[in-house]
């Protein structure tokens, strides 16, 4: 219960990506949460230098990450720990003391990533010279593993400011290469809000210093700013005892009042009271429990209040021109993002998906104009629709809310 008092709240994701000479490119991107809602509080690209940070963030706690001249990379076999030894097999004739280390696995491969502690450091110090307090540092694309599934990536291939992913069936980093001229081949969107695909290493880099307690960080081995994490997170907690200590002195105060100035009636008169009230908690405690069961239970099951989703359904199938392919239809579908961050299994409720194949558009513009006119329908979107090279025709996802 303590977690949601001492965890980051709020932070500042900075990308840096580090070119020749004067070529620099800064972008941020801050994040906060409340009550399990992420939301951006900024996004801002092309911040003309560390001091330009402090026009648009007022939120001191930040995460690095690194790209570009610098960085050293090598995609390895699955290596557990990096030390001395394999260190040099690595990077031949390279000291380890020498570097930041990140070692990210995926699947049976590692990728290195090394950066020259001198050269870190330097921005590191800009930051904290700037007001800000850095707490961790991540190099090159890979902390948006983290961030993957909010995004929409198609085909086990990622393309985002120069980076290209390629992924297997299960998630895991086949290969990884930088082309300054490679852009995203459509609009990236973390779940409905529209990114800026010079902000995806940074919401990456904010969202799993907001998460470090639900997700495995990409971060490189820096003592320094995980001794700076545990001093945040220890005054946080102490912080959050003292208050917790306050508020039990002042219950007991309250107790100690009622108490005293229930003598003046009588000793049975209290002893009957007392235990009247003990027997209605007692009730009153069993039957507020039962019902966050069952309400916690109809939530896990999709109810929305008993609407025949079937005569939905064969509606929405009914209105279908005969130009479309209809491969599925989707009632409260999993809500995969939700899911993986509450850790629990959530519904997109009161939603029908409908996919299918057509080879224009113009049929699939039809159908959502003729499922407008169910007096049901809340709204309708078209929410994408790509050509399929392999299929010879164009795939479609249509999200309808009642």
């Amino acid at each position: 219960m303590l977690e949601q008092y001492y965890r980051i709240n709020q932070a500042v994701g900075v990308s840096i990506q580090i070119g020749s000479g004067a070529d620099l490119k800064i972008h941020a991107c801050g994040l906060s949460v409340e009550k399990n809602k992420l939301t951006f509080d900024q996004k801002i690209t092309g911040i003309a230098g560390i001091e330009g940070l402090q026009k648009h963030f007022a939120v001191k706690l930040v995460t690095l990450n690194l790209s570009g001249k610098g960085i050293l990379q090598k995609q390895t076999e699955l290596i557990q720990t990096v030390d001395q030894h394999n260190f040099s097999s690595i990077f031949p004739n390279a000291n380890i003391d020498d570097f930041y280390v990140q070692n990210f696995q995926s699947g049976k491969h590692s990728f290195i990533s090394i950066i020259r502690k001198r050269e870190a450091d330097r921005w590191l110090q800009a930051l904290k010279e700037n007001g800000y307090m850095p707490l961790s540092l991540s190099l090159g694309p890979f902390p948006v593993q983290n961030i993957i599934p909010q995004l929409n990536s198609y085909d086990g291939r990622f393309v985002f400011n120069g980076n290209t992913i390629e992924q297997n069936e299960d998630g895991d980093w086949l290969s990884w290469n930088y082309d300054g001229q490679v852009r995203a081949p459509f609009p990236i969107k973390v779940e409905s809000e529209p990114i800026d695909e010079q902000l995806v290493l940074a919401y990456a880099a904010a969202f799993q210093l907001i998460l470090s307690d639900k997700i495995e960080s990409v971060v490189a081995d820096v003592p320094e700013l995980q001794q700076v994490w545990d001093e945040v997170i220890t005054g946080k907690r102490l912080r959050v005892y003292g208050g917790l200590i306050l508020v039990l002195f002042f219950v007991l105060l309250l107790i100690n009042f009622v108490v005293f100035s229930g003598l003046k009636q009588s000793n049975d008169q209290l002893t009957a009271q007392v235990s009247r009230t003990v027997q209605s908690s007692v009730d009153l405690q069993s039957v507020n429990e039962q019902a966050s069961q069952k309400e916690t239970l109809l939530g896990l099951l999709g109810w929305d209040g008993g609407m025949n989703k079937t005569a939905l359904v064969d509606q929405v199938a009914s209105l279908m021109p005969g130009e479309i392919t209809l491969d599925e239809i989707t009632v409260n579908p999993v809500d995969i993002a939700k899911s993986r961050v509450q850790k629990i299994l959530s519904f997109s409720n009161r939603q029908i998906e409908t996919r299918g194949f057509a080879e224009h558009i113009i049929p699939v513009n039809e159908w959502i104009a003729r499922i407008k006119t169910k007096p049901w329908v809340k709204d309708i979107q078209l929410a994408n629709y790509t050509f399929n090279n392999e299929k010879n025709t164009g795939e479609f996802l249509i999200t309808i809310k009642y």
